[in-house]
């Protein structure tokens, strides 16, 4: 099942909201689909650093000028959505709170407090405070932790095999684009690949530990050196661990994840290993089980040896599934690769979502 772009109605009162993060790609990403979903937005007010203060954004017809983070910012507002890192979300997300607006956080900041939701909706959406429209959060405000982008992916795709058989032991490799890295990443991919296409060796860059053009790089994040059970794990693959078991509410489900970071400019590819507590019968029964979920679509095999590509889920807001295949080696572990847009479904579009199931849009 595809996610469709919603459309709402007009009648109701708008919903004022904030975007931190304004002109980053998430941010950006935001207001796109903002827009392209039809999301009731009443006042819509923009913030980035001082070095954006005073641009101006066009949003559905209407030029939105930047503002900076200031004590009094966000009242009147709804929602906030923050984009702009764990520092800014730790400073700014509780005074949005406090303020009377929900915060729906996109940085790793409040993800792991055991007091805070980490929302994917089609996965725990039911936990999520209902609110009606021309209502103020007021009372109610909080804040709501946006996962990683790795992670929504995968939980996404374990959801409908966790309900109906169960999940014994996950393992996941990673394969990330630049895009994860923000416009950084993307602009160092696209230097270093024009110096080495022109015969030049390009030189390391400020964004990633190595040379990204025409590699992969096996960290993301920093190394864990502390002769714990984490240790020789790197930052992005202990998020995917510890926020697969909170979203599935499974905190004793073995989770093993290894995070690459490879030359693709957008979307996210996983290649998953899933052990399931129950037997399946066959491929076309975990098929039709994937298809089973929201936000899915499976490329199945009986179709023809299709398979989604990360270039083919850019700009696109379902999660795909394709090479579904049993483990030779054990009856109940099953390997299906999984690629979906981190910037839309693994970061802006899942805030968005956040927001419509708050309001019941």
């Amino acid at each position: 099942m595809s996610s469709q772009s919603s459309h709402h109605g007009s009648t109701a009162p708008g919903i004022n909201v904030g975007v931190v993060g304004a002109t980053g790609v998430v941010g950006e990403t935001f207001l796109l689909l903002l827009a392209s979903r039809a999301f009731p937005v009443g006042e819509l007010r923009l913030f980035a650093s001082d070095a954006s203060k005073g641009l101006k954004k066009k949003f559905e017809g209407r030029e939105i000028e930047i503002r900076v983070l200031e004590e009094g910012c966000f009242d009147g507002l709804d929602i906030v959505f923050f984009s702009s890192g764990d520092d800014i979300s730790a400073e700014w997300a509780p005074k949005a709170a406090k303020a009377g607006a929900i915060a729906i956080d996109n940085s790793g900041a409040f993800r792991m407090h055991h007091d805070i939701s980490l929302a994917v909706p089609e996965v725990n959406g039911h936990l999520l405070p209902k609110l009606k429209r021309g209502e103020r959060p007021g009372s109610a405000a909080q804040i709501i932790a946006n996962p990683n982008c790795s992670t929504i992916q995968l939980v996404v795709a374990l959801k409908p095999l966790a309900d109906r058989y169960g999940l014994e032991f996950v393992r996941v490799s990673s394969y990330q684009s630049v895009s994860g890295a923000g416009k950084n990443g993307i602009e160092e991919l696209l230097t270093q690949t024009k110096i080495a296409v022109e015969g030049e060796e390009p030189a390391k860059g400020r964004t990633f530990p190595k040379v990204i053009a025409f590699d992969s790089i096996p960290q993301i994040g920093s190394f864990t050196t502390d002769g714990s059970a984490n240790d020789g794990f790197c930052s992005e693959e202990i998020k995917i661990m510890k926020e697969t078991r909170k979203i599935l509410a499974l905190p004793d489900l073995k989770v093993s994840a290894f995070t690459v970071r490879v030359p693709t400019l957008n979307s996210h590819a996983e290649t998953v290993w899933v052990t399931l507590k129950k037997p399946v019968n066959n491929r076309d029964e975990v098929e039709s089980t994937l298809s089973s979920g929201e936000g899915i679509e499976v490329f199945k095999f009986a179709e023809g040896m299709d398979y989604p590509t990360q270039s083919f889920a850019s700009g696109q807001d379902p999660v795909y599934v394709g090479r579904v295949h049993k483990d030779p080696n054990d009856a109940n572990t099953w390997m299906m690769w999984v690629v979906s847009d981190n910037l839309r479904k693994g970061a802006a579009l899942n805030g968005i979502q956040i927001a419509e199931k708050l309001y019941g849009l």
